[in-house]
């Protein structure tokens, strides 16, 4: 089964009287349970990309669906909805509330989404549990770690049980030996919980640790092959 299915995805930015064509027309399809990442140079229109995968934003012209459902077209509440249900993001910079604790971080999207405050904790912990920060729920970010801040924004993405997760430059602010903890954290979410998996790094050593490996240069596509 696709899980997400691009054909012909465009998106143009207009800047005064210049246009930008940032994807040039995407073709790419996701399968249930993937690890893939996306990479290229700064510029190619990898984060772009992301964005629209990830609902953020909408492309100019072309298809997109998510689990069979045509999105391209959908409305700003509508992929709010989207991104709310299926899809969770680990970003670079952790986002983490510096007045939370990493509890608390956790769980907020769950009290959003309208549970109480008892299920998001209960909820929030068990993720953490899992994450192995179960002795640092009462800590707030500047008591974490690097290593330990990215392990509380993948519980927290993790929070809604979405079926996709996307990951943009996850590892960037963090040393090599951590990266490398997070990046097997990822990998048993993948083969543990069929969650679907993507990477966007400039890092090829970074992708080369997915089973899939998406490149693009200028917005176009120009690799798409198996890693093993």
């Amino acid at each position: 089964m696709k899980t997400l299915v691009a054909k012909n995805l465009k998106k143009e930015y207009v800047m005064g009287e210049n246009k930008l064509l940032a994807l040039k027309g995407i073709d790419l399809e996701i399968a249930k349970g993937e690890f893939a990442s996306i990479t290229g140079t700064s510029g190619s229109g990898k984060s772009t990309l992301m964005h629209l995968l990830g609902c953020l934003d909408i492309p100019t012209s072309g298809e997109y669906y998510i689990d069979g459902t045509d999105v391209a077209q959908a409305t700003r509440d509508e992929l709010a909805k989207i991104r709310n249900e299926k899809i969770g993001f680990v970003f670079q910079k952790f986002h983490l509330l510096p007045d939370l604790t990493a509890l608390d971080n956790v769980g907020l999207p769950l009290l959003y989404a309208g549970s109480t405050e008892h299920e998001s904790r209960q909820k929030a912990k068990e993720l953490l549990d899992m994450v192995e920060l179960g002795n640092r729920v009462d800590h707030y970010p500047y008591q974490l770690s690097g290593g330990q801040q990215q392990r509380v924004a993948i519980a927290r993405s993790l929070i809604n049980k979405p079926s996709i997760l996307l990951a943009d430059e996850p590892t960037g602010n963090l040393d090599s030996a951590t990266g490398d903890v997070i990046l097997e954290m990822f990998n048993q979410l993948n083969q543990e919980h069929q969650v679907t998996i993507i990477i966007v790094t400039h890092e090829p050593e970074i992708a080369a640790k997915t089973r899939r490996v998406i490149e693009l240069i200028d917005g176009r596509i120009v690799a798409d092959k198996p890693v093993r």
